[in-house]
């Protein structure tokens, strides 16, 4: 390994004299921390790479900080003040990782090592950096741009006197480039924010700067949204006028910014890269990797400040659509396709009339933008019966698409170009709209990419003659036994089951023969929970579904039992079996279907009782609205106590809890406070906090209260 400064050799003597296996460390042998420190100064870049790569992952894996990594500080600090270090912009980036991952952990606590040993290395690391922070101050007027600015950041952190901190980045300001000076603004809030002593002379800056117009609007924009982190509770009337016309002065023309037609990240191909499955990964796992590298891309430099705007007006529904909207009607293509991610996710977080921001998203359905309008049709596609304002405006680019491209456009070789038709195609099927039928068919039928239409094809009940039989055939053809298609075989299950045809049982009772065979239980359960949606039409299955409900695996037998009680209605044959299955771990689903079976479950209600008084919540919960189900009136008061105290608990089982108080009828007009304050709410509540779950949570609050 190549050295290139000559401070190395006496540093590696240092090193050696460094006893590193006692310091404990993360992942990777100890005794090689000092070479890759060394390495870190190497003149061939790929050596470089691999002493930085190792250095995170052993000494500051995950942002940890071990003994070793403070021991390594002095180090770190020689290589960043040598003028001979080829990359001293990535080791003052790692002295600022090290000090920032410090500053976050708890000054008084103790962690430890991955051998167990009780450390206060955090503590160690972070007194060895405030004693060498004066460097930063040098590091900050570096004539390199990659050394200047994870100088500007360690500012903000490091320096004790926070008035100098103050001092020096603003005397940087007028030098400095555009990224730099927003770098800036940002570090003087940091500064104001860490230390009250600075607080005043800080905000008074930045409103100073928000209001010069002699500053570019990009800068001028950061000081006020900064300005507002400082002071968020005094954020006045006049911040979101003034950022929406910064914005419009940031994206006019005489900014320099023209009206592209499109925007794409860099690196995103526009046709075929001719690349071909991984074997043995399923394409929903690649895809889900695709969809991770696309959702940490930034196409324009307002985004950071942006977000940082929004989390501050937090529940300030109307303020942040007001900005939204600003930023999708925007000139700057850049910012519109960033603004869709921002406004999906205040339409998943937050209830309210959100039909203007939809219909926005609809409007970026661009046919000569395939990349905004894959970022789009997705976006909608996430928001359930939200979007149905852009039905319309999906179903108007789904056809225009077909016209354009023929109508084999889900499989076009141009990878965007399928990837937005798809998106607007599940989206749009999503809604129950059989004009995504064709595309679906198409899919089913040539085979690219058809794990992308069997997710949505259960919502196309109206076609289920046209759809059960390629599933169907699909279904037949998965190998039980390549546990790479067990996610296909999984949604092809689930799609039957949701379209719940009568065609569909014997695709279903095959798949139920297979996976018994194969000794797949978990496709089992599935297939089974499939079956027995299709009620009566699935009896031709019995005979198959009968002696399973005798299967040593207890998930087996639970669900053949609950399919049973579904398929042939006799209580007699299947709750003595039920009720001795409340004593697995299945106990909630078998609770569910005593439940459906009503009062001929009798036999259940004293275990049903027993389960009131269990620990987990959700217990409680499915055995409440069993025994109401059962006992009716009769437990109505212990049955009402339990599902509010649930709720009050945990609000991820709201759904249950009103599914179950608009079955009580008027036995739940005690439940009525709670449920006009759930009303008034406006962050989203239920089930995983789905925006389909708390839609469907609004609605039964609403039924229920208009029945008051």
């Amino acid at each position: 390994m190549s050295v290139v400064f000559g401070i190395v050799p006496c540093m590696i003597n240092e090193l050696d004299s460094v006893d590193w296996e006692s310091l404990g460390h993360a992942y990777g042998p100890a005794d090689d921390v000092p070479g890759w420190l060394t390495g870190m100064a190497s003149a061939d870049p790929g050596v470089r790479d691999q002493a930085f790569s190792h250095f995170y992952s052993a000494a500051h894996h995950q942002g940890d900080v071990y003994p070793c990594t403070a021991a390594s500080l002095p180090f770190l600090f020689e290589m960043a003040d040598s003028s001979a270090t080829p990359d001293r912009g990535s080791v003052i980036e790692l002295l600022l990782s090290i000090g920032r991952e410090s500053l976050d952990m708890d000054p008084e606590g103790a962690y430890f090592t991955p051998d167990g040993t009780e450390s206060r290395a955090h503590v160690d690391a972070l007194a060895v950096i405030r004693r060498r922070a004066e460097v930063f101050v040098r590091y900050s007027s570096d004539p390199d741009p990659l050394v200047r600015r994870p100088a500007i950041a360690g500012l903000g952190l490091f320096l004790d006197d926070s008035a100098h901190a103050v001092e020096v980045l603003r005397n940087l300001l007028p030098e400095s480039s555009t990224v730099e000076q927003l770098l800036i603004v940002k570090t003087v809030a940091t500064v104001a924010l860490r230390d009250t002593a600075a607080h005043g002379v800080a905000t008074n800056w930045l409103e100073a700067l928000a209001g010069d117009t002699t500053a570019l609007p990009e800068v001028r924009l950061a000081s006020l949204v900064h300005r507002g982190r400082c002071t968020p509770r005094e954020i006045g009337n006049h911040v979101l006028p003034m950022a929406i016309g910064l914005l419009r002065e940031i994206t006019s023309d005489d900014n320099g910014r023209g009206d592209d037609a499109s925007c794409r990240a860099e690196g995103e191909p526009s046709a075929s890269d001719g690349s071909a499955p991984t074997p043995g990964v399923p394409p929903q796992i690649a895809a889900a990797f695709e969809d991770l590298g696309r959702q940490g891309r930034v196409h324009a430099p307002t985004t950071s400040l942006l977000e940082a705007f929004h989390t501050l007006l937090d529940d300030r529904v109307p303020e942040r659509t007001a900005l939204l909207t600003e930023q999708l009607r925007g000139a700057d293509p850049a910012m519109r396709y960033d603004a869709i991610r921002m406004a999906r996710d205040l339409i998943a977080q937050w209830r309210g009339d959100h039909t203007g921001l939809v219909v926005l998203l609809a409007g970026c359905l661009l046919s000569e933008d395939a990349y905004t309008c894959a970022s789009a049709a997705e976006a909608l596609g996430s928001l359930g019966p939200v979007s149905e304002p852009a039905r319309e405006a999906l179903v108007s680019y789904v056809e225009a698409t077909r016209a354009s491209h023929g109508p084999h456009v889900w499989a076009s070789p141009d990878r965007l170009v399928r990837r937005a038709h798809q998106e607007a195609v599940r989206a749009l099927a999503r809604l129950g709209d059989l004009r995504a039928l064709p595309s679906v068919l198409t899919a089913l039928d040539e085979g690219t990419d058809a794990w992308r239409a069997i997710q949505v094809a259960g919502h196309l009940s109206g076609a289920a003659n046209d759809l059960t039989p390629r599933l169907s055939r699909l279904l037949a053809e998965v190998d039980f036994l390549d546990p790479s298609q067990s996610m296909s075989a999984g949604a092809l299950v689930s799609a039957l089951g949701q379209l719940a045809g009568p065609m569909d049982a014997r695709a279903l009772t095959s798949a139920i023969t297979a996976t018994v065979c194969h000794k797949q239980w978990h496709m089992a359960v599935s297939a089974l929970n499939a079956l027995a949606s299709l009620g009566p039409a699935g009896a031709c299955a019995l005979e198959v579904v009968r002696p399973l409900a005798d299967a040593r695996d207890v998930n087996v037998r639970a669900a053949a039992t609950a399919a049973l009680w579904e398929l042939e209605g006799d209580a007699g044959r299947v709750v003595p079996r039920l009720v001795e299955l409340l004593e697995s771990h299945r106990h909630h689903e078998v609770a569910d279907v005593l439940g459906r079976i009503g009062p001929a479950a009798a036999p259940a209600l004293p275990r049903l009782r027993k389960m009131l008084t269990a620990d987990h919540v959700w217990t409680r919960v499915h055995a409440a609205a069993a025994l109401w189900d059962i006992g009716g009136d009769a437990d109505a008061p212990i049955v009402l106590e339990t599902l509010l105290a649930a709720w009050a608990e945990n609000d991820s089982t709201s759904n249950h809890v009103l599914a179950c108080l608009s079955r009580m009828g008027p036995a739940a007009r005690p439940a009525l406070p709670r449920i006009r304050e759930e009303l008034t709410l406006l962050r989203r509540s239920g089930r995983f906090h789905s925006i389909t779950n708390d839609e469907e949570l609004l609605a039964a609050c609403r039924s229920i209260a208009a029945r008051a």
